[in-house]
């Protein structure tokens, strides 16, 4: 081998001057984005966990470090743990049938009939979509008050008990939202309805993506209806109902809006609807006692932590591609 060949076939290496200058282009631009991530979104946190070590009321430029103090108060707090009890619940029932309706509805919107095209939706998804997308476009103001009036008694002109009454039912008729052992669940049937509509979408469009010829065999084999979503639709849309699952168990612990709304600061009648959200605002803004508020924000902060790394983990399982 002659030396021009040699030389041609050998690959240069940066000089140390390029190098450093490499590395000092990266570090400048990273600077300022780690530093305003750092500002906005990682000192809150830092400066909730300090509060919630101290005896701050919110009112004063001075406060005492208690140490464990708060997080010990809360642990012997009844009400608190009523309110932690409430988010439990939400987080197991909430993301379950809010993840199987949307896997249910939009199988039928998509993969719901044989026509003559081939695997289509049942007739009329088009509107279905629009019907089931319709709570997305409603903020969660509006949705409260319009379901506080549903459920308010006969008497204030609640949609509900009137359509009881009106049918021969009147003997179930009861104040829904002033009873304690109505009012929770009222809230999470609201709950549920105003999230299916966005995971129908979300669960559709991951659905649209697979390949109709799938079905078409799958039909031909003899698979019933159960079947094919079992082995075909889930395996192939997993990662979206995944992401789906964790992010609808990071909505269910947030149901400060729709408690303070539907059922009042207090959560309702014996507080029985009472959440971590609503716990803390109240423990600020009416007690003025923002250690304990932020103590029960980092107990929040860390469930929902928690919560996230559980569903990844259990969630895990092998991606299915399509070849």
């Amino acid at each position: 081998m002659t030396t021009k060949t040699a030389a041609r076939g050998r690959v240069s290496k940066p000089g140390p001057a390029l190098q450093h200058g490499k590395y000092l282009f990266i570090v400048v631009f990273l600077v300022f984005p780690v530093g305003i991530y750092g500002l906005f979104t990682l000192s809150p946190y830092i400066q909730a966990i300090f509060i919630s070590m101290t005896d701050w009321t919110g009112l004063t430029g001075t406060q005492k470090f208690v140490g464990l103090a708060n997080y010990s108060w809360l642990f012997g707090d009844d009400q608190f743990l009523v309110a932690l009890k409430n988010n439990a619940l939400l987080l197991l029932v909430v993301p379950v049938i809010t993840v199987l309706l949307g896997l249910f509805f939009a199988s039928m919107l998509n993969v719901g009939r044989r026509g003559r095209s081939g695997i289509q939706g049942v007739r009329g998804s088009a509107v279905y979509r629009i019907v089931y997308f319709f709570p997305q476009v409603l903020s969660v103001a509006i949705i409260g008050v319009l379901f506080k009036y549903v459920f308010a008694p006969t008497t204030a002109g609640g949609i509900l008990n009137s359509a009881l009454h009106a049918v021969g039912l009147g003997s179930l008729a009861v104040p829904w939202l002033g009873d304690p052992d109505f009012a929770f669940w009222c809230v999470v049937v609201v709950m549920i309805w105003s999230f299916v509509g966005f995971y129908v979408v979300l669960f559709s469009a991951a659905m649209q993506s697979i390949p109709k010829d799938i079905y078409e065999a799958a039909l031909l084999d003899g698979a019933s209806r159960y079947t094919t979503f079992r082995h075909v639709t889930l395996p192939l849309v997993w990662d979206t109902v995944q992401v789906g699952w964790v992010y609808m168990a990071i909505q269910a612990m947030d149901a400060f809006a729709y408690v303070h709304i539907m059922l009042g600061i207090s959560g309702g009648p014996s507080r029985a609807g009472d959440v971590l959200g609503v716990a803390m605002y109240r423990t600020a803004f009416n007690d003025y006692r923002f250690g304990r508020a932020s103590a029960i924000g980092v107990v929040l902060l860390l469930v929902t932590l928690f919560v996230s790394l559980v569903f990844l983990r259990f969630a895990r399982r092998e991606r299915v591609e399509l070849s």
